[in-house]
């Protein structure tokens, strides 16, 4: 079951509603897993926010009572917050968690069950865009910022927008296995589980989007070469610039120093291969360019709060 409402982001709907409908088409003739109903507060036809309708929602009230999951969708913030203040909506939201197998949002749906009292003591994730002002407003949950997906129990978290997609994946493995998962990924073109979390899509690309041209193809060198030469007196020589003009133009284009940036670009190439990969975490410290097992393991912590190791464990399945 999918909750959405006026102004609701219309891939957070879309997605999943794909992703376990094509699911049903890899399974057993006559053996259809999902049965996916779409609700809202009142029922009737809902608008998304580019303007897309979707008609005839089941009004909460209606609901079947024999639901195994249901996942919040996300939207503007002024159709969040307008829906957040239809005290039947938290009351359903809090009743239902109860009852089903597994519940959560995508995107920015975790703002509503914030609202319902369903995020505290848990991890979760939303929107990389949106990551502080959900710790901010929600303080007794763990927001996990570079997360595309967060499990914690019963409740399932993503990240924005296509990461909905994500996690009807990762559901659809659990419920019918990896095969089917993985014929469901090949038909929509996508990845089963994509590398990284949502900082290369987040602080790299944020980047890459403010820096001038010419710093912005040495960004993307930087990306793709996380074990070079990647001193700041050899960044300044492939632009031309000197060292001091280079380090401030860097933090001007991008907001952040150029050691800064380039550990960020190991730190994501380090858990790529940490979730790709078998390789000891010495070989895989080697080529994400941090050099020593100690230089990769102080950056996890410092920046991700876990170790190489609980990382690989956690985000590979």
């Amino acid at each position: 079951m999918l909750f959405a409402y006026d102004e609701c982001q219309s891939l957070d709907v879309t997605g999943p509603l794909e992703v376990f409908s094509i699911a049903n088409r890899y399974c057993e003739p006559g053996h259809l897993p999902y049965r996916i109903v779409i609700v809202s507060c009142a029922g009737g036809p809902i608008r998304s926010n580019s303007g897309l309708q979707i008609a005839d929602t089941t009004a909460i009230a209606d609901a079947p009572p024999d639901v195994d999951t249901v996942l919040v969708v996300g939207g503007s913030e002024c159709g969040r917050e307008r829906t957040a203040r239809e005290p039947e909506v938290l009351e359903w939201l809090r009743g239902t968690s109860h009852q089903v197998r597994r519940y959560g949002s995508v995107c920015t749906g975790a703002f509503l069950l914030g609202a319902a009292g369903l995020l505290d003591g848990r991890r979760v994730t939303t929107h990389w865009n949106s990551c502080a002002e959900l710790s901010a407003m929600y303080p007794a949950a763990s927001v996990i910022a570079n997360a595309i997906y967060v499990e914690d129990g019963p409740l399932y978290t993503s990240a924005g927008i296509t990461a909905a997609m994500d996690l009807a994946l990762l559901l659809v493995e659990a419920d019918l296995g990896r095969k089917v998962a993985l014929q469901v990924a090949r038909h929509l073109v996508v990845f089963l589980r994509r590398s990284g979390g949502q900082s290369q899509f987040s602080t790299m690309l944020a980047a890459q989007a403010r820096a001038s041209h010419r710093l912005r193809d040495l960004l993307t060198w930087i990306a793709e070469n996380p074990k070079g030469d990647l001193r700041v007196s050899e960044l300044a020589a492939r632009v031309n610039m000197s060292e001091r003009n280079f380090t401030r133009r860097f933090r001007n284009d991008t907001g952040m120093t150029p050691a800064e940036f380039v550990e960020s670009a190991r730190l994501d190439r380090a858990r790529q291969l940490l979730e790709e990969t078998d390789w000891p975490v010495c070989k895989l410290a080697q080529q994400s360019g941090f050099g020593s097992v100690d230089g990769l393991e102080r950056t996890f912590v410092r920046r991700l709060e876990t170790t190489p190791r609980e990382y690989r464990r956690r985000f590979t399945r």
